[in-house]
């Protein structure tokens, strides 16, 4: 069997000698940034607006703000300073606390949700791109299957590509697994 020249092997590499990315990879980078840019630009008003309110809260800048009030609070109330404590029982800091949760439980939620959407679309396309590249993928099979075996190739012979060469049907795959995990 023969080997291809370097000089090939030298031109098809991921990452092309000069360090940048294959030309490719680069535009599906850049396709890929494009989506998620338009995703971000067509999400509604609410939507944006529980995402940043998401990303804050779950940011060291919204721990230190709270951590600063909390602390203000507490040593205000307690006494500690010549002002008037207005909360000594800190019942109003609990409520304050605890309607803060309920609407930042509810930001988060809408913000996994969207995001639950866009998983899902990516999954899909993931699923769909899978299995064009089995389909060419058994394709490709059965043509250098042919090939081999018109060349008298001993593999040609394998029983196994028979079973490669069989175009998977992926309903069939789903209920097996869903049989299997009924199982459980």
């Amino acid at each position: 069997m023969s080997r291809p020249p370097n000089d090939f092997i030298d031109r098809t590499p991921t990452v092309q000698p000069s360090g940048g990315l294959a030309s490719a990879l680069e535009r599906n980078i850049e396709a890929l940034a494009e989506r998620r840019q338009r995703e971000a630009e067509q999400a509604s008003a609410s939507d944006k607006i529980a995402n940043w309110i998401s990303r804050f809260a779950g940011s060291m800048a919204f721990v230190a703000v709270h951590a600063v009030l909390v602390a203000g609070w507490v040593v205000l109330n307690a006494g500690l300073t010549p002002i008037r404590p207005f909360d000594p029982s800190f019942v109003i800091l609990a409520t304050v606390a605890s309607v803060e949760a309920i609407f930042l439980s509810t930001f988060i939620l809408i913000s996994q949700n969207r995001a639950a959407v866009l998983a899902d679309r990516r999954a899909d396309l993931d699923l769909q791109i899978s299995l064009l590249s089995e389909h060419e993928v058994t394709h490709l099979i059965k043509l250098t299957s042919a090939i081999a075996h018109r060349l008298g190739v001993d593999e040609a012979f394998n029983p196994e590509l028979d079973e490669l060469k069989r175009t998977v049907a992926p309903e069939a795959v789903l209920e097996r697994i869903q049989e299997t995990t009924d199982d459980e």
